[in-house]
């Protein structure tokens, strides 16, 4: 089992940057896979970014302005987000995969508006 805290959500104005971060409560290295995913009001939670076995993928309207990294040693994931556009407001969610669970954090609010 895992716990995931995510911070660093906040509003941000557009063309602005934040950085989220993921707190496990476990030594992550074991963990293949990890990613942020967000859900915006009325849409589906979808992902952003993913990083397994060291690949990282992100979902097209990110890409060049997001970047996803992992310390294994400090156990956190975190989401490197620059260029915010307005679309990017949702509540960012922090996720890991131990076969076969599934876990998520509270999830952090990010709201880009002027």
């Amino acid at each position: 089992q895992v716990q995931l805290v995510e911070s660093g959500g906040g509003l941000v104005q557009p063309g602005g940057s934040l950085r989220l971060s993921c707190a496990a409560s476990r030594n992550i290295f074991s963990i293949d896979y990890m990613g942020w995913y967000r859900q915006a009001p009325g849409k589906q939670r979808e992902l952003v970014a993913s990083i397994r076995s060291g690949h990282k993928i992100y979902v097209d309207s990110v890409k060049g302005r997001f970047t996803i990294s992992r310390d294994n040693a400090k156990n956190t994931l975190d989401l490197q987000m620059n260029s915010l556009k307005p679309d990017d407001t949702a509540v960012y969610f922090c996720n890991a995969v131990i076969i076969p669970d599934i876990y998520w954090g509270q999830g952090t609010q990010v709201t880009v508006s002027s």
